[in-house]
């Protein structure tokens, strides 16, 4: 096996899409033989290094049930009865850890060619995906996922720009795994507002904004609807608090009492509660109307999706789940023993239970008869499972909602749908402070893209000799401010809130979405200047690399493929976006001591072929994020070197 792939046997022969993992299996048999252990057992705890300097794997020796007091001696042991090996060095033994390093001149040859070859499929694995690998015809594992979903006519605010934003992400790396990926919008599109809206329409409705801007005007309308419900209903309020001093006192509360019913039958809130009946009741006039809202909000939330590169599935909401649902989950609780009444009401007491004593209790049913949002998300779980058969269901809500989603999958698992309830998983994140656009508050995401667009456009004209060279300026602009507040928001772990800025997100320089870009604009650029085909690089002699810089740029391109198998795990963009930045600093240092323009034509192809190489996995990684790739900027833009 070792001297097939020394000789050039090309990438073909790593049908799983991990070319290091043939590393993998050549160092395990090698080390099988010696430490007599079983081969998969070495191969499943070689690990990728934290620093080149430590190796391209190690090995824990303690980690193969080495006893601790006989680690060290059988680390030391191991490393030097390991078999000599065309692909990797002799280990190196630090303490209880073994280091291999790569052979470079193997690795060139394997790792090169196959990007080259596997182009936007380098980093992909659809085997991950197959409910069983030795058996491709059960099918793919599906994964339901939610995100995004916001409630019509009101902000899109900076919980669902985040739930956007990771929730894309995650259906994109299931998608590079191999599962059949089901992306959902759960529209907040069901209430009593839906009534308020409708007569907000009725007085203050344009149909022409309407058209142009369902989601504006529909906020703007709703805003000016509220202006006048509040003071009734404070008004109400008032009366009612004077209503519960006169009843307390003795008082003859008969006329306050007839002024409070005439006040709430002509209030706004009452018609819309008449209104919102009619929904419910199915009739077809009302929901004309409500359904023509929906549909034209969800058209206009497809075209700033579109922007993100996020599409969906299915666009479902609160108003899919059928109420007999709803009212058979509400059944169900009650005879399993899940639920009880308690003052009127009926809730589920998780706290007599010492395990789940800290999910408190939940609300299901409030003392007037109403459902709440339990039941419904009762209904909606067992609807999707019966639809669509996920292996796994996941939630992209902040973390503000960790109780009711813990309470949710607990409550379902006591009903009996155990098997639901361990598919189910809720992706938290925190808060964004600070978001608001230079007119104040954010109200929708369109706001928070154009605010971002238009500051990167100034931070572009700033140098306007190069501005007057980018062909559409405008379009380039956006495109970076997308991805400035994507970059932003992928910094850090999920669960970490953090500062919107501005300022900080538009620099071309630091680890920036900007920056980023430049790097992909940049190798787009070194590769019109070259003049090279697909066919020149594919016959370049890759030995002439011989450069520390362009040994170690490889070794960090082979280390794609299982970047993108870890983020599978971590479920955390910064896996990627880490990778990213530190690959493109190393390919910054490398452009001084590997050029290509000027150099001897061999050594000119070769090299090529290595920034080809890595501006594959860039821009692969970049479209893993949700990212557009720019393939032009102004040279200079970026004062990163």
């Amino acid at each position: 096996m070792v001297n097939t792939v020394a000789n050039g046997i090309g990438p073909g022969a790593f049908e799983e899409g991990n070319p290091v993992n043939i590393y993998r299996s050549h160092i395990s048999e090698l080390l099988a033989s010696v430490a007599q252990k079983p081969a998969k057992d070495i191969y499943d705890r070689l690990s990728w290094t934290q620093t080149f300097d430590k190796g391209d794997l190690g090995l824990a020796v303690p980690s193969l049930r080495v006893p601790p007091k006989d680690a060290n001696a059988t680390a030391s042991k191991w490393g030097e009865n390991f078999p000599e090996s065309d692909l990797v060095e002799k280990p190196v033994v630090a303490g209880t850890f073994l280091q291999f390093f790569f052979k470079p001149q193997p690795l060139l040859k394997i790792i090169i060619p196959s990007i080259l070859q596997k182009k936007t499929l380098y980093g992909t694995n659809p085997k991950l995906g197959l409910r069983d690998e030795s058996d491709p015809s059960k099918g793919k594992k599906r994964a339901i996922i939610e995100f995004s979903s916001p409630n019509i006519a009101k902000p899109f605010h900076a919980g669902h720009l985040r739930s956007t934003i990771i929730g894309g992400f995650l259906s994109n790396v299931h998608s590079a795994a191999g599962w059949d990926v089901v992306r959902i919008n759960y529209l907040g599109d069901w209430g009593r507002q839906f009534g308020l809206l409708a007569i907000a329409f009725d007085q203050y409705g344009s149909e022409e904004k309407l058209q142009k801007d369902p989601i504006g005007h529909l906020f703007d309308i709703y805003v000016e609807i509220n202006k006048v419900s509040k003071p009734e209903e404070d008004e109400i309020k008032e009366k009612k608090e004077e209503l519960k001093i006169a009843s307390e006192s003795g008082k003859d509360s008969a006329a306050l009492t007839k002024d409070i019913e005439a006040l709430e039958s002509k209030s706004v809130n009452e018609k819309a509660r008449h209104y919102f009946k009619r929904m419910e009741d199915g009739d077809e006039t009302a929901l004309a109307i409500w359904r023509r809202f929906r549909d034209l909000s969800i058209e206009r939330y497809k075209k700033t999706y579109a922007r993100l590169n996020i599409e969906f599935d299915y666009y479902s909401g609160e108003s899919q789940v059928e109420m007999d649902r709803m009212d058979r989950a509400a059944k169900q609780l009650e005879e399993t023993g899940v639920s009880e009444p308690s003052a009127g009401a009926v809730i589920v007491d998780l706290t007599k239970n010492p395990k789940t004593k800290k999910l408190g209790k939940a609300l299901v049913r409030k003392r007037d008869g109403s459902t709440l949002y339990l039941t419904r998300d009762i209904g909606e779980a067992v609807k999707r499972e019966e639809l669509y058969h996920p292996d796994k269901m996941v939630y992209v809500v902040a973390s503000q909602q960790d109780l009711h989603l813990a309470q949710l999958f607990k409550i379902l698992e006591l009903m009996g749908h155990q098997e639901l309830a361990a598919k189910c998983q809720h992706i938290n994140f925190g808060m964004v402070q600070g978001m608001s656009t230079r007119k104040g508050t954010v109200k929708f995401l369109d706001d928070i893209l154009r605010d971002v667009g238009e500051k990167m456009h100034e931070v572009m004209q700033k140098n306007q000799t190069k501005y007057e060279q980018v062909e559409d300026p405008r379009q380039t602009a956006d495109t970076l401010g997308i991805t400035a507040v994507m970059v932003q928001d992928m910094m850090g772990k999920r669960i970490n809130g953090y500062e919107f800025s501005l300022e900080r997100m538009t620099s071309f320089e630091g680890d920036t979405g900007p920056y980023l870009q430049y790097a992909h604009a940049r190798l787009c650029s070194i590769t019109r200047k070259a003049e090279l085909s697909a066919e020149d690089l594919g016959t370049a002699d890759l030995s002439l690399l011989q450069e520390p810089h362009a040994i170690n740029l490889v070794r960090a391109l082979a280390s794609w493929p299982d970047v993108v198998q870890n983020t599978l795990k971590t479920q955390e963009p910064v896996t990627v976006l880490s990778y990213l930045f530190k690959m493109t600093h190393m390919l910054s240092s490398s452009y001084d001591v590997l050029k290509v323009v000027g150099s001897e034509p061999e050594i000119k192809k070769a090299r090529m072929a290595l920034y080809e190489a890595a501006r594959q996995v860039l821009n692969n990684g970049m479209k893993l994020l949700g990212l557009s790739p720019v393939e032009r900027l102004v040279e200079g833009m970026c004062t990163k070197t």
